[in-house]
């Protein structure tokens, strides 16, 4: 579904800095992929480049068959879409859960708008009673779950998911894990998943890749990871850094 190769991004005309280098990786259909690693190591910035959020790069990125062109900034939506780390952020403080939601119907033409609005909410388990409610009135799990809704609206066949839970109470967190994991399971979604927290990947995911410094240090199965059966160094400080997390 997600084939990546040889991905560079950098920022900056004079002396660029490169916050990805040669990245590499395969998602296939229906799995959920993960990429870990400490903040500032190029995750956030892979999944812009494949949601078309990122202009300038190298490689190719192709996805469900289709090669991308680091000059085409359409980003597929009705293939690909992000969910993004900061629920309210991500959310226009000023419209109703209705207005950000029909505004997809909209742009994109859409028919059966009321009822797209209703499955959508009903979908991540939100009743018609937040459909006219602006963000602040909204809890951060409740954020989250419209941006999830949002989503799904175009019916993707692919979610890019950027530290999905890592803005929300440890107390919600677990909700939403279980509402993605639902979601896939029932529309046959293809997920990456960023994050830097081990457990929620190897909660989520059946293989990953951990970077450092925008590159790629190795590529495992989430059993080897629960196993500590890992080949790079980074790799065993991530997960002895992991409070609470035991490989064993």
């Amino acid at each position: 579904m997600i084939q990546v190769r040889d991905l560079t991004v950098a920022f900056g005309r004079n002396a660029p800095i490169v916050a990805v280098g040669g990245v590499s990786f395969r998602v296939r259909e229906g799995e959920s992929f993960g990429l870990v690693g400490e903040s500032g190591s190029g995750k956030s910035t892979i999944l812009r480049a494949i949601a078309g959020l990122v202009e300038d790069w190298s490689g190719t990125i192709m996805i469900a068959g289709e090669k991308r062109s680091s000059r085409n900034t359409n980003a597929l939506p009705g293939v690909v879409q992000m969910v993004f780390q900061d629920p309210y952020g991500s959310l226009h403080p000023r419209q109703t859960v209705d207005r950000q939601l029909r505004e997809a119907v909209a742009i994109h033409r859409l028919d059966r708008g009321d009822a797209r609005i209703a499955e959508a909410l009903e979908g991540v388990g939100l009743g018609l009673g937040f459909r006219f409610r602006f963000p602040h009135q909204l809890s951060g799990g409740e954020r989250q779950r419209v941006a999830i809704a949002r989503a799904l609206m175009l019916c993707p066949r692919i979610l890019l998911l950027d530290e999905p839970t890592s803005a929300l109470d440890v107390s919600v967190q677990a909700e939403v894990v279980n509402l993605l994991m639902r979601l896939r399971a029932e529309r046959g979604l293809t997920y990456v998943v960023v994050s830097h927290y081990l457990p929620l990947v190897a909660h989520m995911c059946g293989r990953c890749a951990v970077m450092r410094a925008g590159e790629v240090v190795e590529e495992l199965t989430v059993r080897d990871l629960r196993a500590g059966k890992v080949a790079a160094a980074y790799t065993r400080d991530l997960l002895a850094a992991s409070r609470g997390y035991s490989a064993a």
